[in-house]
């Protein structure tokens, strides 16, 4: 007889915990915000919703499944099980920050704070979570699934890194970093650049899009749910030994394009958390490409 379905809540501390673990007491953290012209009643509001989400999921849940509770700082030591449904309670971001360490789980996203989170990816409100998860362990699940593109770099040792928005490459500092690119028509040239951001349509509407509304290129940003991955140099510099042909361009699936690293230290990290990164010394090489694994978010 096979095991009960798994579900598994993700969340992350509120700003109220936060405020507290900096502060020690309530009355500490008041008096810092006030400094600051905040209130405490609002983020101990948001906090209460927070709490509220999370206990009417965890109520939602069928007596005869399994569950856990993982928090975002923690994502990196659990193990996932294949047959597990996510469910991310929180802002947009956390469904970045848990999908890197998933593949093919379903993945719930529940907005506990619908008036200040878009709710792209989670669109769902907690009152939800008993009807989702339901729907989640259907055997026509896949009807209701929206697969969204990722993107993943994979190092000359074998070492791999999986992002949903995007892949950043570049100096750990954000200064000069210096390479040779060589884009998926085979040309090649030295860099010395900011650094490179490769987006996923995800990704099409944060970093990618800043940088591309600052240079009004023609290029068409994917969809979130487009295989095609579009990549910008950040600042390329112009001198005798590095050049500023190739900036931007799109990535089909299939295709790749490879940095070799001619500074010390390079970084390779995914959706702004560059705390969970990968270092590339002088010589390696990094191909980024569409990922073979998808988010598999239900709607």
């Amino acid at each position: 007889m096979s095991l009960a379905p798994r579900a598994v809540l993700v969340h992350r501390l509120t700003e109220y915990e936060e405020l507290l673990a900096r502060h020690g007491t309530r009355g500490q953290a008041a008096f810092f915000l006030s400094t600051r012209g905040r209130d405490i009643q609002e983020v101990e509001a948001r906090h209460a919703a927070q709490q509220g989400a999370m206990a009417a999921v965890a109520a939602a849940i069928p007596l005869d499944w399994r569950r856990g509770v993982v928090e975002r700082a923690d994502l990196s030591r659990f193990l996932f099980d294949r047959e597990d449904v996510i469910v991310v309670v929180g802002q947009d971001g956390l469904v970045a920050n848990a999908a890197k360490y998933l593949d093919g789980q379903v993945v719930v996203g529940i907005n506990t704070d619908p008036e200040r989170n878009p709710g792209v990816l989670v669109p769902h409100p907690a009152a939800a979570a008993e009807d989702l998860l339901h729907a989640a362990a259907r055997p026509d699940v896949e009807a209701s699934i929206e697969a969204r593109t990722m993107v993943e770099g994979i190092i000359d040792d074998g070492q791999r890194i999986c992002a949903l928005n995007e892949l950043y490459i570049g100096q750990p500092s954000h200064q000069t970093a210096r390479y040779t690119l060589r884009d998926p028509d085979g040309d090649t040239e030295r860099q010395a650049s900011s650094g490179l951001v490769v987006a996923t349509g995800t990704g099409a509407t944060g970093w990618s899009c800043s940088i591309w509304l600052e240079r009004q290129t023609r290029i068409v940003l994917p969809r979130c749910t487009d295989p095609t991955l579009a990549w910008f140099v950040r600042e390329a510099w112009p001198s005798p030994a590095t050049g500023v042909d190739f900036t931007e361009g799109l990535l089909a699936p299939g295709e790749e394009l490879s940095i070799s690293v001619e500074s010390d230290r390079l970084v390779a990290f995914g959706d702004g958390i560059e705390a969970d990164a990968l270092s590339l010394s002088w010589g390696q090489t990094i191909a980024i490409r569409t990922a073979a694994r998808r988010l598999r978010l239900l709607r």
